[in-house]
């Protein structure tokens, strides 16, 4: 068995062809030499903090040509001439493509100075233009160095590595080879691409050096384990992987170059130029992510080949990220049995560069036929648990039901004030977070410290005010989740709220938005005096985006005043019937504590657009991790699931073990009564 840590904790699944990959932060402190050491940083808290008033492409183009600055319009960035290069270093641009080394980024502003690494924000950029700030006195705006303490520890493990060719005994060699299914990878290509061997944590060791190989400013280790006839691999990044922006193989584009290949793996890079001797570049954070602060880099090629993947996962990153880089010069290679990874394809002797003439346009016209979809049908009936989306791990039962979180629904999640709305959706959403799905959070009712406390318990199953010495470990931990926090509190408009999620969506490549909740929206709205009207806009905005944006986004409303002796319907739902009907599903928390008494509470799917399944099940708050889905294990509580799956197993009209079955008649699920749980109360 091949271990890399001991004692570490998994955060992110990347997925890939053979196990899983994840990803965290640092390395152990058995690794490193010297005393532990706590670290305290600005954003202990990520929040998503953006303008009032967004930058556009058209006000970035206007503001250059008022200054009487020339620019090029580009793929996803302007470039302009830069005013932070000094003179000796204008000299060496000879002409007007090297002059032009500013990239400014259309939709969120940044800017990056290719020359002198200088880069910052709009508002920076600005500031310099106009004479304004300490950036435009010094004259430059130099780019944010890596912290001392990592710069001296990615040094000393780099002098620690060597090139797995000068490894001592061949057998050893060989057996780092297999582990990470290099055996046809030759030296040659590990040493072109400057990659070594760290024999304490038998990791590979993959450099980011800064552009034109000035220096080392981070690594990438990768570690494997067995796990059953497979092999899981673990990554961890020096800086942490919220500064890790590296672009692996970087150094070895020259300028001439306007095709690259991108791939997830830095192993798959090796592959695939080896084998194609095509410029091939690795994302940092494979599929989770691709940073804005990376495109620059980018803006030379004509032509980009998306190969991230085997899996429907991997496709929907590859659609994705060509968005965002401008969908007319990209290609995707559609996931196979023919064509699997690019290692992989090596490995079994396939041809690499006809897999990749293979590759599909990722931009067509508004019309399309059924030939242009039907490989797509095809992935995913023969994917079907990938196309029902990302499992929770915390609830069972809504997996039977749901079958899985998808991109691009929407969600509408209700139940009676008191009842912990916010509670379980927060580790509802949070299952999902601890699974790689990039999450942003949207709390209207309650401040974000108090929001994170919360989810900061569940996520640690424990009271960590009664365990205040673990407070670091877990909070380190929680950390590195891609989990995000909308600065807004109390009532806000629709528009600033869309534009936020929209900024988001391209900076972190967010896959599930929460919104708690919809009434907080409905004061701003100078639409119509009518609250329907102004809920229904709302409501249709959130829909759109959720579609246009392949997005997921959740949305808590209120229901109307209802006895407390009745069960909530989908028509209890505030406002009109356009919040149901929009909701791809419908989510009620029926608390019935007020009539049964303290912790009856069922969550009942009400509404499935993918497969039509609904129903109900129990659930059971634990006070002391603030969770829904880890109920004490008691005897009372089993033989109470016991009977559920007895009672649905001779309701005919009830097709999933586990839940109770909606009641044709009245479109809401029986709930069982105190006195006698197997039997349905009318």
């Amino acid at each position: 068995m091949w271990v890399l840590f001991r004692g570490g904790y998994p955060l992110r699944i990347l997925l890939p062809l053979r196990g899983e990959w994840m990803g965290r932060r640092g390395l152990p402190r058995s690794l490193v030499p010297g005393p532990p050491r706590r670290r305290y940083r600005k954003e202990a808290l990520p929040a998503l903090d953006v303008p009032v008033l967004p930058v556009t492409a058209t006000e970035i183009r206007q503001y250059l040509r008022g200054h009487g600055i020339p620019f090029q319009d580009g793929h996803s960035c302007l470039r302009a001439p830069s005013p932070f290069v000094g003179a000796s270093q204008l000299k060496d641009q000879t002409s007007a493509t090297t002059s032009f080394n500013l990239f400014i980024d259309k939709t969120t502003g940044r800017f990056l100075c290719m020359t002198s690494l200088a880069e910052g924000s709009w508002e920076d950029f600005q500031a310099s233009v106009e004479g304004r700030g300490d950036g435009a006195r010094e004259g430059v705006l130099l780019s944010e160095a890596p912290e001392a303490e990592d710069s001296e520890e990615v040094r000393r493990i780099w002098d620690r590595a060597i090139p797995l060719w000068e490894l001592p005994e061949p057998e050893e060699a060989q057996l780092a080879r297999v582990m990470f299914g290099l055996t046809k990878v030759t030296d040659d290509t590990l040493r072109r691409f400057s990659v070594r061997y760290l024999r304490p944590a038998r990791s590979l060791v993959f450099p980011w050096f800064s552009p034109g190989r000035l220096g080392l400013r981070g690594l990438k280790l990768l570690g494997a384990e067995s796990q059953g006839d497979g092999v899981r691999y673990v990554e961890t990044t020096i800086p942490r992987p919220g500064a890790y922006h590296n672009l692996f193989g970087l150094p070895l584009i020259s300028r001439r170059d306007v095709e690259v290949v991108l791939t997830s793996r830095e192993i798959d890079s090796l592959a695939l130029n080896q084998s194609t001797g095509l410029p091939t570049l690795a994302l940092p954070r494979g599929t989770a992510c691709l940073p804005p602060a990376l495109l620059p880099y980018l803006e030379q090629f004509r032509r980009i080949v998306l190969w991230l993947g085997d899996d429907l996962r991997a496709w929907e990153a590859a659609k994705l990220f060509a968005r965002k880089l401008n969908p007319k010069r990209c290609s995707l290679v559609r996931p196979g049995d023919q064509q699997p990874r690019p290692l992989e394809a090596l490995n079994r002797s396939l041809n690499l560069s006809r897999i990749l003439r293979t590759a599909l346009p990722a931009w067509h016209k508004s019309i399309v036929s059924f030939r242009q979809l039907r490989e797509e049908v095809l992935g995913e009936l023969s994917n079907v648990e990938q196309a029902a989306g990302i499992r929770w791990s915390r609830f069972p039962d809504l997996n039977r039901l749901l079958k899985g979180h998808r991109k691009g629904e929407l969600t509408v999640f209700t139940g009676p004030t008191g009842s912990g709305k916010t509670t379980f959706i927060s580790e509802y959403a949070l299952d999902l977070c601890t699974q790689g799905v990039n999450t942003l959070w949207g709390s209207f009712e309650i401040s974000n410290v108090r929001l994170a406390r919360v989810m900061l318990t569940q996520f640690a199953v424990v009271r960590l005010e009664e365990q205040l010495d673990k407070y670091d470990e877990w909070a380190d931990r929680f950390e590195d989740l891609p989990l995000y926090f909308m600065t807004f509190h109390g009532q806000q408009s629709i528009r600033t709220v869309i534009d936020t999620m929209q900024h988001a969506v391209y900076v972190y490549d967010i896959c599930h938005v929460v919104i708690d909740n919809l009434q907080f929206m409905m004061g701003h709205e100078q639409l119509s005096t009518d609250r329907i009207a102004a809920q229904d806009y709302i409501v249709g905005a959130f829909r759109k985006f959720a579609t246009d944006n392949s997005c997921h986004v959740t949305l808590v409303i209120h229901p109307r005043k209802e006895d407390d002796d009745k069960e909530l319907q989908t028509a209890s739902i505030f406002g009109s019937a356009k919040a149901s009907q929009e909701a791809d599903n419908v989510l009620i928390l029926q608390d019935r504590k007020l009539v049964t008494g303290p912790g009856k509470r069922y969550l009942q799917v009400s509404k499935n657009r993918f497969d039509g399944d609904i129903g109900v099940f129990p659930l059971e708050f634990n006070k002391s991790s603030l969770t829904f889905s880890m109920p004490p294990k008691s005897k009372a509580r089993l033989k109470k699931i016991k009977d559920d799956n007895e009672l649905g197993a001779k309701k005919p009209s009830s097709g999933k073990k586990g839940t109770v079955p909606q009641s044709s008649e009245t479109g809401r699920a029986p709930i069982p009564s105190q006195s006698d749980p197997s039997k349905p109360s009318r």
